[in-house]
């Protein structure tokens, strides 16, 4: 099995659809396989189980859905299909996040809280093994909450695509133990600009002041900005392999995983890291460790 189902039931994890303690499970799957560890989280509008807006029926399902075009499979896209013990261990976090951005917003610190119990358990099992993150919107939220909350070193690299959280808090989680050693990818595009402004008009950040990540992070070790909006990026990543389609539409909150060769990059960058060391990446945005850039106006988003 190289694909398990995990939900956060407030701040506890249990088996998807099974309402047991992953524990056992976990700890036997992360010993059976080798390969990468990685952790995939949905954003804002799933709930596990809703016979809609089930993520394990959609993004992080193992069959792309044909009745939804943005229901690509995650974990196919990242190399979890089942075909062998050497492709990792793939876990699918599914957690509440419907009803208003408020309620989902403070359910994803919950959640955040049932992960970092969840990754105590596969780097007890497996302590050389690192733990690494792929999370969409709200889902940057629940990964950053758990690496405040993770044991020392717990965490490897964490890619938050068109991250919903603000960058003190990125930052606060690279410092907490849990993201010492850990590796903060910010993947960021001005078609995502409309969700950065309503989550910067509606939500008070705990540091006064703050922005969201969708204007980058503070220079600093451990992190890059990889704007994908950006011609010069994209040039970048294709001289190293990666050809990541450019935006094809003004506003989209899932370009970050949708746009051609995108889930190809990112697979290689938690598969694979020595291929694309973190400086590579800073270097790719030409800006030196995810330097902070500002939000442009709408009008200026490419169409």
């Amino acid at each position: 099995m190289t694909l398990i189902r995990v939900d956060a039931v407030e701040d506890r994890p249990q088996l998807h659809g099974l309402g047991e303690a992953p524990g056992a499970l976990l700890a036997e799957a992360v010993r059976g396989t080798r390969g990468p560890v990685v952790v995939m989280i949905h954003g804002y509008k799933f709930v596990p189980g809703h016979p809609v807006r089930c993520p394990h029926r959609h993004i992080l399902g193992l069959e792309a859905r044909r009745d939804c075009w943005k229901a690509v499979s995650w974990p196919r896209a990242l190399g979890f299909a089942g075909a062998s013990a050497e492709e990792g261990l793939g876990l699918a976090f599914g957690w509440h996040a419907r009803g208003t951005l408020w309620e989902a917003w403070r359910r994803a610190e919950a959640a955040g809280v049932a992960l970092a119990q969840v990754v105590e358990v596969l780097r007890a099992a497996a302590p050389v093994r690192p733990v690494h993150v792929v999370a969409h919107s709200l889902g940057a939220r629940v990964a950053l909450a758990a690496m405040t909350r993770a044991a020392e070193g717990a965490f490897g690299r964490v890619l938050l695509l068109a991250g919903a959280e603000f960058a003190g808090a990125a930052e606060a989680a690279l410092a907490a133990p849990g993201g010492r050693g850990a590796e903060l990818v910010n993947v960021a595009s001005r078609e995502n600009l409309p969700f950065d402004l309503m989550l910067e008009a509606l939500i008070a950040p705990a540091r006064p002041g703050d922005v969201t990540l969708g204007r980058g992070l503070a220079p600093g070790p451990r992190r890059a900005t990889l704007r994908l909006d950006d011609a010069r990026t994209l040039a970048a990543l294709a001289g190293r392999g990666f050809r990541v389609a450019p935006p094809a539409r003004r506003i989209c909150h899932w370009s970050a995983y949708l746009r051609p060769g995108a889930l190809d990059l990112y697979r290689a960058l938690l598969r694979a890291p020595e291929r694309v060391p973190l400086a590579a990446l800073a270097t790719a945005s030409g800006r030196a460790s995810g330097a902070r850039a500002p939000l442009p106006s709408p009008a200026a988003a490419p169409s």
